[in-house]
């Protein structure tokens, strides 16, 4: 059972970029100078727990009235294929909901994008290249 949390302290923080760096920096190979970035001082950050272990992790800004970019958001290997990508982001749609947020955008990875699709996020973009990895904009309306 996941249980999905927003950070409160700087320790579930690190807990968060302990798992982006596992996922983007080691095996993306993204640059920790790009990864790490000016928007983590600021950015609601969301750690998934499975029995108390941190296994996924997402931030979230509000980048104009009503408008929220999700970013960063990943789950450790080993616990892949099992729903948790889904249960990430329905938390974090909720924190936007309830939070006067209707409208979550976000840069998804290519390979990701119909995993986006079926969650009700649609391309809004061409393709482009970010950290070296191509990537699409997608949006979801959520109230």
């Amino acid at each position: 059972m996941l249980k999905v949390k927003i950070t409160e302290n700087q320790l579930e923080k690190e807990q968060a970029f302990d798992i982006r760096r596992k996922v983007f920096v080691e095996e993306q190979k993204v640059p920790v100078h790009l990864e790490m970035d000016e928007y983590d001082d600021s950015a609601i950050h969301f750690v998934g727990y499975q029995l108390e272990q941190p296994i996924a992790a997402g931030r979230m800004r509000e980048v104009e009235a009503g408008l929220g970019k999700v970013e960063r958001v990943c789950v450790l290997p080993e616990y892949r294929g099992q729903h948790i990508g889904v249960m990430m982001m329905n938390e974090m749609e909720e924190y936007a909901r309830t939070n006067g947020i209707f409208r979550l955008k976000l840069n998804a990875q290519t390979h990701a994008i119909s995993f986006y699709e079926n969650i009700g996020y649609e391309v809004t973009s061409e393709e482009f290249m970010d950290a070296g990895i191509p990537h699409k904009s997608m949006e979801k309306v959520v109230n």
